[in-house]
């Protein structure tokens, strides 16, 4: 365990059981939000790689037109 770590859970242990669990549980809700967002991008690299390898194609063949930034919408 990181020294930062040993250091937040020194302070928490200070604090009410019920204080204590609401910081758990936002720790534990946020590490779920951390392996979902993990997974998902895992799951897309190939599809992401697909969509790259599709719109380099598609820049070198001409099909790709430059985005005017300056024209209003």
């Amino acid at each position: 365990m990181s020294k930062l770590m040993k250091k937040a859970l020194e302070q928490v242990s200070k604090l009410s059981e019920a204080d204590q669990d609401a910081i758990a549980a936002v720790l534990l809700d946020e590490l779920r939000s951390e392996e979902r967002w993990r997974i998902a991008f895992g799951e897309s690299q190939d599809a992401l790689s697909r969509l790259a390898d599709e719109a380099l194609a598609e820049f070198e063949t001409g099909e790709i037109q430059p985005l005017d930034t300056h024209r209003p919408a």
